[in-house]
């Protein structure tokens, strides 16, 4: 009998809990990112098993987000790129959004968002503020993003970068805080990490502003 092949590295078994039956856990997709469909029941509030589910997961492991902002001229950095689950989801596919990007194995959060920055805007970072680390689809994906805000110099007008092996194609654009804020409040960030990342900035900017200048 020939061996079993060894699991999607980002798709490793279910960890035992408290009250968790793992009844089934297979990959059942595996390429950049794996699927991972696992039958369980658990322990109810009520100290009753539950129903046995199936769950399908995405696999996706750790990310990290970074808003760029320049505290002296009082402006965002925010880049635009080409989504395709969004035009698949009926929202026009280029979305204004923060740079962002999957950590490397074992890769430290804060040395990924020095990279992501600048590979899809071309900008360093001078200092880095940690705003929190969230899930973005608890119901069906174990993503866990980290977020940043950078203090950086920012450039006039747009200019585009991104990993040409990747396939990235991104064009920062920078903008007043004030119309970043306006293009929040008038529902015209489809990206909820972004939108958490301007509301962020618009309870601590005068703080970074004191800080940062």
């Amino acid at each position: 009998m020939s061996a079993s092949p060894p699991r999607h590295p980002k798709a490793p078994p279910i960890p035992p809990h408290p009250g968790l039956e793992v009844q089934a856990d297979e990959v059942v997709f595996a390429q950049r990112f794996a699927m991972q469909r696992v039958r369980f029941r658990y322990t109810r509030f009520d100290g009753t098993p539950s129903a046995p589910l199936t769950w399908e997961l995405w696999r996706r492991g750790r990310g990290v987000t970074i808003l760029p902002y320049d505290p002296i001229a009082d402006r965002i950095g925010l880049i635009e790129q080409f989504r395709l689950p969004a035009l698949a989801a009926g929202i026009p596919p280029v979305l204004t959004e923060c740079p962002a990007g999957l950590l490397e194995a074992e890769e430290d959060p804060a040395a990924s968002a020095l990279r992501e920055l600048a590979e899809e805007t071309g900008l360093a970072a001078a200092a880095l503020e940690p705003i929190g680390a969230f899930m973005l689809m608890p119901g069906g994906c174990d993503e866990v993003l980290h977020f940043y805000c950078a203090r950086v110099a920012l450039p006039d007008g747009a200019a585009t970068h991104g990993l040409a092996e990747e396939g990235e194609d991104t064009r920062l654009v920078t903008l007043p805080a004030a119309d970043a804020f306006a293009m929040l409040a008038a529902g015209r960030i489809e990206g909820a990490p972004t939108a958490l990342a301007l509301l962020w900035l618009q309870l601590n900017r005068p703080r970074l502003r004191d800080s940062w200048t």
